[in-house]
């Protein structure tokens, strides 16, 4: 078999990131992310139930740094996947297809997903 001199896909040292794929790989990211973060608000729930002793200890685990941090994550999670999910119903109604309309709502999932959680954050610990 003869070898040919025929051009190769583009690697990953040298294709350029473009935010519509970094936004749909996060997309599935954040499903997961939002699936596996029920297990442990299920934990709260049984803890609940357990009394206050179960309690005590999940709230324990929850308000730690290491609890604090995914629970932020899971927020961030959260509001991104509701942002980016009725930016793909505006999709399937026909709308935002334009590329400029397409970075424009793109940006807007980041700055909405951000402000967002830093508001439910704020009222958390708002004193």
């Amino acid at each position: 078999m003869a070898a040919h001199n025929r051009p190769l896909s583009p690697h990953l040292q040298i294709y350029q990131w473009q935010l519509t794929a970094v936004m749909s790989i996060l997309h599935r990211g954040t499903g997961a992310v939002l699936a596996i973060g029920i297990l442990p608000f299920v934990y709260w729930l049984m803890a609940i139930a357990g009394g206050e002793a179960a309690y005590n200890q999940a709230h324990g685990l929850l308000a730690s740094p290491l609890g604090l941090l995914m629970l932020f994550g899971w927020t961030f999670a959260l509001f991104y996947h509701l942002c980016n999910g009725i930016r793909h119903l505006m999709w399937d109604a026909g709308w935002g297809f334009e590329i400029k309309t397409v970075y424009q709502t793109g940006y807007a999932v980041w700055i909405v997903s951000l402000l967002l959680t830093g508001a439910v954050w704020a009222i958390a610990f708002w004193k």
